[in-house]
């Protein structure tokens, strides 16, 4: 059978979200950007609990999932152009912007490549291994061009008030960046991570 969490690592991972997602919402500094951020959060978490019975995940996809939900409540609390770390990070490389949200575009394309990868082959809608790994790659990509245009609409719907969310940083290449990021997540799904995930896969016997 497919290897899965078992349930009791499942809910407890979930309730330990729930407890950062409060916590998280209570301190933020810009509460809508803050519930513009988490709303990935708050409805896939619910829907993966759903859906457990149904159609579990694999440790792989479940753990990757948690560490992205995280990454997302951090930055809607801080606003990613403020988070703490990322200022750590950006003295300590001697960048010229906080790269927190590199990191959450870069999961914006490791998670759902991971995801695409494991709905492809479970229904075995792909077979050739190059094909999968394209397939996964646009279906990453697609998510981080639709996420670019819902940015674009804040924008547009809110004005000045969007920048929080935006977290640009004044980089007139930050779209083009973001998306090269979700890229380097899709492709360490499909050159790194495809062998673990290929043995989580299989089925025994």
């Amino acid at each position: 059978m497919l290897r899965t969490l078992n349930s009791t690592i499942l809910h407890s991972g979930a309730l330990l979200l729930a407890l950062i997602l409060i916590y998280t919402g209570i301190s933020a500094t810009e509460k809508l950007t803050w519930l513009m951020e988490v709303t990935p959060v708050i409805i896939v978490v619910p829907l993966l609990l759903a859906t457990v019975k149904r159609y579990p995940l694999t440790p792989l996809l479940y753990t990757l999932i948690f560490l992205h939900a995280i990454i997302l409540m951090v930055g809607g609390m801080y606003t990613y152009a403020k988070v703490p770390v990322g200022f750590q990070v950006q003295e300590w490389l001697d960048l010229s912007r906080n790269p927190y949200d590199k990191l959450g575009h870069f999961f914006q394309g490791l998670v759902p490549a991971l995801t695409a990868r494991e709905i492809l082959v479970r229904g075995n809608i792909v077979r050739g291994r190059k094909m999968l790994a394209f397939l996964v790659c646009c279906v990453a990509l697609a998510i981080s061009a639709m996420y670019e245009l819902i940015e674009w609409w804040a924008a547009l719907a809110m004005g000045q008030g969007a920048d929080d969310f935006l977290g640009t940083q004044g980089d007139p290449w930050d779209t083009q960046s973001d998306m090269f990021c979700a890229l380097l997540g899709a492709l360490t799904t499909v050159l790194v991570l495809a062998g673990w995930h290929n043995r989580q896969l299989k089925t025994a016997g």
